[in-house]
């Protein structure tokens, strides 16, 4: 078996292993053109409305969209980065980068700036650092690192090696980022994250329930003992009870999504963005968006990140092993969850969160680490494997198709001109 270059020699499951070449080829540049469109829908909607979140902050007008277009700058220097870094480092990271977001968890809750009741933002110099985006980063990278060699020792199965570090990780999750910076929504990805990649990694289902178990009874305790998450959740249940008060922004986003219509009302007719819908730049983006470019727009932006996530998948089927299919599983899983959360929530499908929309709300820590989480898969589609032809005939299957019966598209397949 040939070693990837760049990254560490480790035997895959044999799902991966039978009949697979590994081999430098062409990266899935769908997967940057998906990203790249988003963060310019991202840019445009943040233009269009910095006039009117300029208005009610009393800065200036382009304000706004030049921190974005920072953050965007940034984002790209990010992705950049870690799409020439090898899978290897960031196996050799794990460590490092679990220590560096736990002190920068301690120095938010000691020094951060205390905003609606939650510490999750620090100053540095002009800017905003949000810690949950950094936790959430390191949180994949050591779960990758410490599943893959569960998986190479063959103790995946075993509760006391596998298990009971998973469940100390939760509850670290729990009382720092539920507890201390009372970011719910952020607590939810992180498990999601988790369970995600345990279940890739084959952990037993009854250990995969009983994650599933310890983050329902964590959220309910989390609603049960705070008042303002039970006011959170009151308010999804009855969202027009209290328009004027605790429903207030749950309302206002639901007005925004419906005034667009089918059609929407064009960049330059916002009304919500002037001060009437709170975090509109941010949290609230899709509302703004929904406003904007009504019903059509929505489903033209829900496809684009359909798209971006099946690429996410077609790489996680075919990654060159355990460590990058397990690394990139768990960057899909941030990626759906956090979309599902922060659009269901504008809708009035889930509770408010306070959770961004990724690529695309205002946000210079959010975009850092998701272009950097995008610039890892895209330097893992470089190794993806296929097939080679003979494997295939001896289980009466075609040359064109893969292991599991799909067929190859895009980049994935040498003998492919086009990609789909």
């Amino acid at each position: 078996m040939r070693v990837v270059r760049g990254t560490r020699s480790r035997r895959r499951p044999a799902v991966i292993e039978r009949g697979a070449q590994q081999r430098r080829h062409k990266p899935d540049y769908w997967l940057l053109i998906y990203g790249v469109v988003l963060l310019a829908i991202g840019l445009v909607v943040i233009y269009a409305i910095s006039p009117g979140l300029s208005v009610d902050s009393n800065v200036s007008q382009n304000y706004y969209i030049n921190r974005q277009m920072l953050a965007v700058a940034l984002g790209v220097v990010a992705f950049i980065v870690t799409a020439s870094l090898p899978s290897g480092t960031w196996y050799r990271l794990q460590k490092p980068l679990v220590t560096v977001a736990a002190v920068s968890a301690i120095a938010v809750r000691l020094f951060g700036q205390e905003i609606n009741g939650a510490y999750r933002w620090i100053q540095i110099g002009g800017f905003s650092f949000q810690s949950n985006e950094l936790i959430k980063f390191a949180l994949l990278i050591w779960v990758a690192g410490f599943l893959s060699d569960r998986l190479k020792t063959g103790t995946i199965d075993g509760s006391r090696r596998t298990l009971q570090p998973l469940l100390i990780a939760l509850g670290l999750i729990v009382i720092v980022v539920a507890g201390i910076q009372s970011d719910l929504g952020s607590t939810v990805v992180m498990m999601g994250i988790m369970a995600t990649m345990a279940f890739i990694a084959g952990l037993p289902l009854r250990k995969v329930v009983t994650i599933g178990a310890i983050i329902l009874i964590a959220g309910v305790l989390a609603i049960s003992t705070s008042g303002y998450k039970r006011q959170r959740l009151e308010t999804f249940l009855h969202p027009t009870s209290n328009c004027q008060g605790n429903g207030y922004q749950a309302c206002q986003a639901l007005i925004a999504v419906g005034s667009g219509g089918l059609r929407g009302l064009g960049l330059g007719r916002s009304v919500q963005a002037y001060g009437y819908l709170p975090e509109a730049a941010d949290d609230s983006i899709f509302a703004i968006y929904g406003e904007k470019f009504g019903l059509i727009g929505s489903i033209v932006l829900l496809g684009l990140f359909i798209g971006l996530f099946s690429r996410i998948k077609n790489i996680v089927e075919r990654a060159p092993d355990n460590f990058s299919r397990l690394l990139v599983a768990g960057i899909l899983a941030w990626l759906c969850i956090q979309t599902f959360i922060n659009i269901g929530a504008m809708i009035g499908v889930l509770p408010l969160e306070g959770i961004t929309l990724p690529l695309i709300s205002y946000g210079g820590t959010s975009i850092l680490f998701v272009t950097a989480a995008l610039g890892i898969v895209f330097q893992i589609s470089r190794y993806t494997t296929y097939s080679i032809p003979g494997d295939t005939k001896e289980e009466g299957k075609n040359d064109d198709d893969s292991r599991d019966g799909r067929r190859f598209r895009g980049a994935y397949h040498p003998n492919l001109g086009s990609r789909a």
